[in-house]
């Protein structure tokens, strides 16, 4: 975060040529700012912001959040997520305070891939940031809002559920029209419906409850 203060500026030459200081984030004001879609985090301890000789402020606080969002896992295991992250300061109309973002959205998306350090099960593909003002009952707010898509890795997947399912699916076939008799097909269905009901299993343990739609590969 930065922001100014007209009110704390000093010239260097007076204190020593001393141009910047280090103080709590308590001693001066500071902007108030909330994430909507949080369900709980951690903050970080670093209550402390950096503070110019032109009134310039500069706070860093890095904390780990837990966010709300709505999958669509239709086209699991190929689907492509896309999550928001909207940050807002209601203590504030947008008369007294408005939230700009210092930084384009290429330049966050190449900072942001560079902390994921693991190749994990989804892979960090875009990153969008919209600024607006949102009406609410006692005046208008400044909000800022970050879309992240997040794009599934889909290989461990069809490995062990895709290429298993259509294996299952064409032994069933061949049994099916096959020259064996009678009770080795039956035989043969019983050993593939339990094998096609432990995917499923496997699959339901698997997929988030939160979608409305089920994925393909779990109706077919």
């Amino acid at each position: 975060q930065e922001w100014k203060n007209t009110l704390a500026t000093w010239d260097p030459q007076d204190f020593c040529n001393i141009s910047k200081i280090i103080l709590p984030t308590d001693t001066y004001w500071s902007p108030p700012i909330f994430i909507l879609e949080r369900v709980n985090g951690q903050n970080s301890n670093l209550d402390y912001m950096a503070v110019m000789h032109n009134g310039s402020f500069n706070s860093t606080q890095a904390f780990q959040v837990t966010l709300t969002c709505s999958l669509m896992i239709l086209k699991f295991p190929f689907d492509t997520q896309t999550c928001n992250l909207s940050i807002a300061s209601f203590l504030y109309p947008v008369t007294d305070l408005v939230m700009k973002m210092r930084r384009t959205p290429a330049e966050m998306m190449k900072d942001s891939q560079s902390y994921f350090l693991t190749d994990g099960e989804w892979k960090f593909t875009n990153l969008s940031i919209i600024e607006y003002i949102e009406e609410l009952d006692d005046g208008e707010f400044s909000l800022v809002t970050f879309m992240i898509s997040m794009e599934r890795r889909p290989t461990l997947y069809i490995l062990n559920l895709i290429l298993p399912t259509c294996a299952l699916y064409l032994l069933d076939m061949a049994v099916l029209f096959g020259p064996s008799s009678l009770e080795e097909k039956i035989n043969f269905q019983i050993a593939i419906i339990l094998g096609s009901s432990m995917l499923a299993v496997i699959l339901n343990n698997i997929l988030p409850t939160s979608s409305n739609k089920p994925p393909v590969i779990g109706t077919h």
